[in-house]
């Protein structure tokens, strides 16, 4: 007789009897709390809400299985985390050179670049001489407030001397940075003073412009540089457009995108609903194989009328760049002036992993107006990487005729002009590399000159021309002097013992004097200054000027 039957009969049951159910569930509770131990070890992702894992339980075993037997048979002690990563590394190099693993301590510095904004002290520095020097105090921030000027040398962070130590520039950001409202005291020496002063500075959150500059070229054209896209980037560009329409009078635009490598693809056609008047205008879709097309389209309310547009892209433009600039180029809304972009038409979204790393994974492609993906070829690794120094050996970079088309298939704008994608964005107007300016003495010196202008420019012992003039009279009428340019020449070489020929020097001389003068510009008219000196000479300025000027840029400089 079964002991269901006795129990339900009535008879009263033995003592093991009565302890039988809790021994089950202390079975059950152990088990769990294995299971629960066993998948802490493994390492997992968190994923969004509706995507499916991308590891099944199987293959994470197997891995789980694999790194238990390296553990405790492997020849030598092994880090297990490094493990981890180098294992999720290797995996997403079988996918796509864009999709990556950020680990936990690089992640901050990356969101901090798209966030537009970081916590610290707001203070713009360079390290002369093994010493850290203020530049300049970003204005409206926390150093500008607590009393510290440019020059000042900072020789102490907390109770630590960090002079003559050889601190590097990561180095001083880990000490100045910190969380809002959190205090850190520096020590600064000024001027001559050989006491040192103390600040007690109070971080707060400084914003990372991603609008270099805004100044009117002329009196009806502006020019805008955009340095990436991010958080910040539309509200920025909106903010110079005002200016500069409502109280400069602008009706043209040129938009800088050379060297900038995108950010958020929402930012881009935010702009780009700007530049088009018209509402349902497609600006760019997405599409993978997980993720239906989506469509991105103007919404017509565009702010202030805009006449003639120039984008200007080089090399470095990439992912958004390359989205605002195919949408203005296959709607003719404007001309694109320079060489071909980066070629990156890949989305990607960022999943946070358990540990504060993240996942960065593509999800789809993007599309121009047109129908067109600009995504260069990626099957090669090895040749996707080289692919910029591949465009200079080839003579792409200083020949429009060597400019290679990866995608035959003709693709048409709104006016009929032909376009092809598969490889960046090809410029309307091509500007040509100087190849004269790629000698390795002359990149050598040009990266000395914001140290020498620092420090020439504020020696109390040197005089100061510059300082007489207006923007507009510094601009026209004043050059550097050959005593000014000597100096720097002895200061490159005590500096790092750089001698250079005389012959060498001669093919790139113009280019320094006009690099010294930009950054005496700086120093003496901020931004604006800066680049309005090396636009007078820049051909890819002059060259959107000449189209913007022309009365039917389009017909007349359009393929």
């Amino acid at each position: 007789m079964s002991m269901d039957l006795q129990d339900r009969g009535g008879n009263k049951p033995s003592g093991w009897r009565i302890w039988l159910p809790f021994l089950f569930s202390l079975v059950l509770v152990v088990g769990i709390l294995l299971g629960m131990r066993m998948d802490s070890l493994l390492p997992a992702m968190v994923v969004e809400a509706g995507s499916q894992a991308p590891v099944s339980l199987k293959d994470q075993s197997k891995l789980e299985e694999l790194l238990r037997y390296i553990e405790a048979k492997y020849v030598d002690e092994v880090d297990r985390e490094e493990l981890i990563d180098e294992a999720i590394e290797r995996v997403l190099e079988q996918l796509d050179p864009h999709s990556n693993y950020i680990p936990a301590e690089e992640l901050q510095s990356i969101n901090e670049q798209l966030d537009g904004k970081f916590e610290g002290i707001g203070v713009e520095f360079m390290i002369l001489e093994d010493t850290v020097v203020v530049v300049a105090p970003l204005h409206g921030g926390p150093s500008e407030e607590a009393g510290i000027l440019a020059g000042d040398r900072i020789v102490q962070v907390e109770d630590s001397t960090i002079a003559g130590v050889g601190i590097t520039n990561r180095g001083v950001i880990e000490l100045l940075r910190g969380d809002k409202d959190t205090e850190v005291r520096v020590g600064i020496l000024r001027g001559q003073e050989d006491k040192i002063r103390f600040f007690t500075i109070r971080r707060d959150k400084i914003p990372i412009h991603s609008v270099d500059v805004a100044y009117m070229l002329d009196k009806e054209t502006g020019y805008i540089k955009l340095n990436r896209f991010s958080a910040t980037t539309y509200e920025e560009f909106m903010q110079s457009l005002e200016n500069m329409v409502e109280h400069e009078g602008m009706k043209n635009l040129v938009i800088d995108l050379r060297h900038n490598p995108g950010g958020f693809l929402q930012q881009a056609t935010r702009i780009l609903g700007q530049l088009f008047s018209e509402r349902g205008q497609l600006l760019v879709y997405t599409e993978g194989r997980s993720v239906h097309r989506n469509e991105y389209k103007s919404n017509g309310r565009s702010f202030f009328p805009l006449g003639q547009i120039t984008v200007l892209i080089d090399e470095g433009s990439a992912s958004a760049s390359e989205i605002l600039a195919g949408a203005v180029q296959d709607h003719d809304r404007g001309l694109i002036v320079g060489r071909r972009s980066f070629g990156k038409g890949l989305v990607q979204e960022q999943y946070t992993l358990r540990d504060g790393s993240a996942l960065r994974l593509t999800v789809a492609r993007y599309y121009t107006p047109s129908g067109r993906s600009i995504q260069k070829p990626y099957k090669d690794p090895e040749a996707y990487e080289h692919d910029l120094q591949e465009r200079l050996e080839s003579g792409e970079l200083s020949s429009a005729d060597l400019v290679p088309i990866d995608d035959s298939t003709r693709y048409y704008t709104d006016e009929g002009r032909i376009v092809y994608g598969g490889g960046g964005i090809k410029p309307d107007i091509y500007v040509e590399l100087d190849t004269s300016l790629m000698a390795e003495s002359y990149y050598q010196l040009r990266q000395l000159i914001p140290a020498f202008v620092f420090r020439y420019a504020n020696d109390p012992e040197r005089d100061h021309p510059w300082e007489a003039y207006s923007l507009s009279g510094f601009l026209e009428q004043y050059q550097p002097s050959e005593e000014l340019f000597n100096a720097f020449l002895e200061f490159a070489e005590s500096r790092e013992k750089l001698a250079v020929s005389a012959n060498e020097l001669a093919s790139y001389r113009d280019e320094l004097m006009l690099h010294l003068k930009a950054r005496l510009g700086r120093q003496a008219f901020g931004e604006e200054g800066y680049f309005a000196v090396l636009h007078q000479k820049d051909p890819f300025v002059q060259e959107a000027l000449k189209a913007i000027r022309h009365p039917k840029p389009i017909s007349q400089y359009g393929n």
